[in-house]
């Protein structure tokens, strides 16, 4: 270890703390902070939707719109963020105290994620939802305040504890700063998913969403405590306040400076933000000039997030409805949110390695814009890929009654086949120990303890029907069917997929059976009267809802486009608005990026709620179409885009503001000339008189 001196130019560097291997000591705890905070943040935000859908019992779209809410005001803060750590608290500050919101959000989440609390009747779901409802917005409004708030500092923090002469140790930084974003959230949204898969509870076991949240929270309690521990090492600079501010200003100066010579008597000006200079700076009206002329290019930007970030939702649920079976490997609905990290980290070094000169070398003059461009595209293909993937699973599920029909099951428990006849059906031929399905018009409603919808969750409904003239218990090791009397049948209860043995037994008699389940179907498993002299033979299984039978790896050609699409145009654009950025203004042109995808994730819970589209495929379809019909409104404007040296139009102001200086100077200067000869002649004067 080395003390932090630079030896060349003879001064003290940046923090208080050493150096191992050229790098302050300070930035491993800020990486190590960051790791922990992005675990938390994308760990719980994998099993959020499903969350709301299964445990709050929302329906997609509420959950869909709720989800998109809380992203849209993720993106949202880092603004806020930004404004109070330049302008009030500085960076350090800000991270502490809205770290400390954070992980209270946190927390909050993982309690309202205890069913128990107010399952007062032991049935596994709480009896006052509100309660559970109500903790969790709170939760979620803080985990966005917290989450967005130190989204701007964090990296800008780690930027500063590094001495001007260390920019190779400073690029390397911000390089396995985003690994260990990246890092984070492939790890959570493999973790996680597989925690809320686990079974937890008092009165009664289900998923464990309380673990599946708590985990991330304890992560963001270390991440703040890690950084608490390094706070001694920290170069911790002052609030120097916030360009967004200045900018904000002296745009609002100039729509007012305008609106008040908005008469033809006065002359018209170049650009409409040259009714500022009365106030401020040429320079730095050309500064906000450059800035708006990128901003202009953002305008169809968040349709691009309006589809991206649906890989949290809409692909999400769509996964609930498929085979997660991968042979050796069972995959859950939310982890196959893990393909697109794993395919950033994959495609960004293909893209700039070889598909990019490769390009460059077929003397295609391949923009910046244009491959934004063909992100959007690619984009736009995911969705159709998604759109013909639930046409597939479509297919796949069972058809219900409409609201004027209903349907009959009938279940043959003799020896022999029968005839049913009903008025206005044909006859069928109902064999033994088989059930039946009719679908009749009907005017009256009657209730059963029937399905009316697929299993959730990827889990299997099954119920018994007891044959014999004795009563029969049923049971597994995690469900416990109770106790049938003959000739009735129990509830549906829900099991995982998997194998599992059946238990059944009747006074001192007992028997076994073991039966394998996939994900989504429905038993009804009908025991015969000679149960206990052949228990497998003895017990019909009847099939009434077919398993998920369309496999996740179907997901794969969506997630891969996406994640192209996510590289071409998020990665080419950061680039791109960093290099047509002031060298004073990039964190106006960050929150502006920031902006695109707030607005975008507030489009897509417009849609959802004024839609409404019967088939989720039409709506995969729209988002597609938008998409297109925007990628080709970007293509015109980026046209028209003229790229600009932001460095050498600043250079120019500053070199005609110099040139201004000198003229005013050289104005000056006959006159001062004039006055020192004048003071001599006096002072001549004087010794002469003297002399005299």
């Amino acid at each position: 270890m080395t003390d932090k001196k630079d030896p060349e130019k003879k001064k003290v560097n940046k923090g208080t703390s050493k150096e191992v291997f050229g790098y302050p000591i300070s930035i491993f705890f800020i990486v190590v902070n960051e790791f922990c905070e992005r675990f938390s943040y994308y760990g719980m935000r994998a099993v959020l939707v499903l969350y709301f859908t299964y445990f709050l019992r929302w329906d997609d779209d509420l959950a869909t719109s709720i989800y998109h809410t809380f992203v849209a005001l993720c993106y949202l803060t880092p603004i806020l963020g930004a404004i109070v750590a330049d302008s009030w608290l500085g960076k350090f500050k800000t991270i502490i105290y809205l770290s400390i919101v954070y992980a209270i959000g946190q927390v909050a989440m993982a309690v309202s994620a205890i069913h128990d609390i107010t399952d007062t009747d032991g049935d596994g779901i709480p009896n006052n939802m509100s309660f559970h409802v109500a903790l969790s917005m709170v939760g979620l409004f803080l985990i966005a305040l917290g989450t967005g708030g130190i989204k701007p500092c964090v990296a800008a923090f780690g930027g500063d504890q590094f001495s001007d002469h260390q920019d190779k140790q400073r690029r390397t930084f911000f390089s396995v700063f985003y690994l260990c974003i990246n890092g984070g959230s492939l790890l959570s949204t493999i973790i996680t998913p597989i925690l809320r898969a686990q079974e937890c509870g008092i009165k009664s076991k289900e998923s464990c969403y309380s673990l599946a949240f708590g985990v991330p929270a304890a992560l963001m309690v270390v991440a703040l405590l890690v950084f608490i521990v390094g706070s001694g090492m920290y170069y911790k600079d002052e609030p120097q306040g916030n360009i967004m501010l200045d900018v904000c200003k002296c745009i609002g100066f100039a729509i007012k400076n305008r609106f008040r010579h908005r008469s033809t008597r006065y002359p018209k000006r170049q650009h409409w933000m040259d009714w500022a200079e009365e106030k401020y700076d040429k320079l730095l009206i050309a500064q906000i000039k450059m800035v708006l002329k990128v901003l202009f290019l953002y305008i169809p930007l968040p349709m691009f997030w309006t589809l991206f970030d649906q890989k949290g939702s809409r692909w999400t649920l769509q996964a609930t409805t498929m085979d997660g079976n991968f042979g050796a490997l069972v995959i859950q609905p939310d982890q196959m949110q893990t393909v697109n990290p794993i395919l950033i980290l994959t495609l960004v070094p293909i893209m700039d390695i070889f598909i990019y000169p490769l390009i460059q070398k077929c003397g295609l003059n391949f923009t910046p814009l244009k491959r934004m461009t063909v992100g959007m595209f690619l984009a736009a293909i995911a969705f159709v890929c998604a759109a013909l993937v639930q046409i597939e699973i479509d297919k796949t599920l069972p058809i219900f009654p409409s609201t004027s029909q209903s349907q009959l099951k009938l279940l043959n428990m003799g020896n022999n086949s029968v005839t049913v006849r009903l008025p206005g059906n044909d006859p069928q031929e109902l064999p033994a120990t088989t059930v039946c399905h009719l679908t009749i018009n009907t005017y009256f409603i009657f209730f059963t303890d029937d399905l009316t919808a697929k299993p959730k969750q990827g889990n299997n409904a099954v119920r018994f029907v007891n044959g014999m003239n004795t009563v029969v218990n049923v049971s597994t090791t995690s469900v416990y069917f109770g106790l049938i009397e003959p000739l009735y049948y129990s509830n549906y209860s829900l099991i995982k997929s998997g194998e599992h043995t059946f238990t059944l037994w009747s006074d001192t008699q007992k028997c076994d059976f073991t039966m394998k389940f996939r994900f989504g179907s429905a038993y009804t498993f009908i025991i015969n009267s000679n149960l206990f002299s052949d228990c497998l033979k003895s017990i019909t299984p009847i099939q009434d809802i077919q398993p998920n039978s369309v496999s996740m790896a179907l997901q794969i050609p969506q997630y891969f486009f996406i994640t192209a699409g996510e590289v071409m145009f998020s990665v080419t654009g950061l680039e791109f608005s960093y290099s047509q950025a002031p060298s004073n203004m990039k964190a106006v042109l960050q929150a502006g990026w920031l902006l695109t995808v707030a607005i975008g994730n507030f489009i897509v819970l417009i849609v959802a709620e004024l839609a409404k589209l019967s088939k989720q495929w039409t709506e995969f379809v729209l988002f597609a179409s938008l998409l297109v019909a925007v990628c080709f409104i970007f293509s015109i404007m980026a046209h028209f885009y003229t790229y600009m040296d932001p460095a050498e139009i600043e250079a120019q102001f500053k070199k005609k503001g110099d040139d201004d200086e000198d003229d005013k100077s050289k104005r000056q200067r006959p006159e001062v000339e004039m006055v020192k000869r004048c003071s001599v002649n006096s002072h001549k004067e004087d010794d002469k008189q003297t002399r005299i």
